[in-house]
């Protein structure tokens, strides 16, 4: 039986209006390779990084190695999102259908028992509450009853987050970035022991030896005094992975990481994650890379719209996908069904 290493449920990311993620639900196996593919602005990147917590989720649940690591039930940026901000009338009208919507199953919940035993309110409290908040006139200064707002944030479930969160799960489940991170004052030694004596507490010599051996795993062994700006873009990503693996990490989670590097340079990237692959390490890639989706990952996740639309083992998605919208991706990808 697969080991889970990470559960994502109800997962959601609001900026004010805009609603990046709404309800994402994933499992994550020990050795999983997972490709997350979709159109630009579909949430992504956004996802990736609220995995190890460098966006904070407006709300759900990370539980990493069966401890949860953040948790957040019910917000109140979940209902004021509906009515702040909104100054045009019909928005104004669709806000108040859609709070009520989502009142109605706030109120379930306390019906259900789901009482928050410290302010013990009841169903008539939250309604009495809410409508204060429906009834504050939207202007240019003043969005909400700010009495009402404190008063409904104490109401919902209080949000949980141990204090070794960031730090477990920013070494446990480290990110390679687009556009590489590397500190350019630094040569690529440096920036792969950094992170080791600051986040793991590794003394300096024990650092050192990590980011030799990681360096000559990623072949930079002749490379390893080079400031970023001697590098080329394969080698500047090349570091950053074995930054990452420096700090024994059991997730890798790769943000594009072909993207920003020329035609020539793509392919010494992928045979280096390729090679992670074969040694089972667990990795979560956003990519556009369709040959990587389909060849070296187990997993595809296809997002659209804030949305996971589909999930499924690699061959099944590209040779038989169930929704529509995964058909048409691909075809505008020019993958062959």
């Amino acid at each position: 039986m697969s080991e889970v290493i990470l559960e994502v449920k109800n997962l959601a990311k609001y900026f004010a209006e805009n609603k990046v993620l709404k309800d994402i639900n994933l499992t994550v196996n020990r050795g999983d390779v997972i490709a997350i593919v979709g159109p630009s602005g579909s949430g992504k990147s956004t996802f990736l990084r609220c995995l190890n917590l460098l966006e904070e989720p407006t709300r759900g649940s990370l539980i990493f190695n069966n401890e949860t690591y953040f948790h957040i039930e019910r917000c109140a940026d979940d209902f004021i999102d509906y009515v702040r901000y909104r100054q045009d009338k019909e928005k104004w009208k669709i806000a108040i259908v859609e709070a009520e919507d989502e009142l109605a199953v706030y109120t379930n919940r306390l019906i259900e028992g789901h009482k928050d035993k410290e302010t013990k309110l009841n169903v008539k409290d939250c309604k009495r509450i809410f409508n204060k908040v429906l009834n504050a006139k939207p202007n240019k200064y003043d969005y909400f009853d700010r009495e009402a707002y404190l008063a409904f944030a104490k109401a919902n479930p209080t949000k949980t987050i141990s204090e070794k969160a960031q730090n477990v799960l920013r070494s446990k489940a480290t990110m390679v970035f687009q556009s590489f991170n590397l500190f350019n004052n630094m040569d690529a030694l440096k920036n792969c022991t950094l992170a080791q004596i600051k986040v793991l507490k590794r003394k300096r010599e024990e650092a050192k030896l990590r980011a030799i051996k990681e360096l000559t795993n990623v072949n930079l062994q002749d490379r390893m005094n080079y400031r970023p700006k001697a590098l080329s873009g394969g080698q500047k990503q090349r570091v950053a992975i074995a930054r990452a693996l420096c700090l024994d990490p059991e997730i890798i989670l790769f943000d594009e990481p072909t993207s920003a590097l020329d035609p020539e340079m793509v392919n010494e990237v992928l045979e280096v994650m390729k090679q992670l692959a074969r040694e089972g390490r667990t990795m979560i890639v956003v990519t556009h890379e369709m040959n990587f989706a389909k060849n070296v990952a187990n997993k595809v996740v296809f997002m659209d719209e804030g949305r996971i639309v589909e999930v499924n083992d690699s061959q099944a998605f590209f040779s038989s996908p169930k929704e529509k919208r995964t058909k048409a991706f691909l075809q505008n990808a020019n993958v062959s069904l």
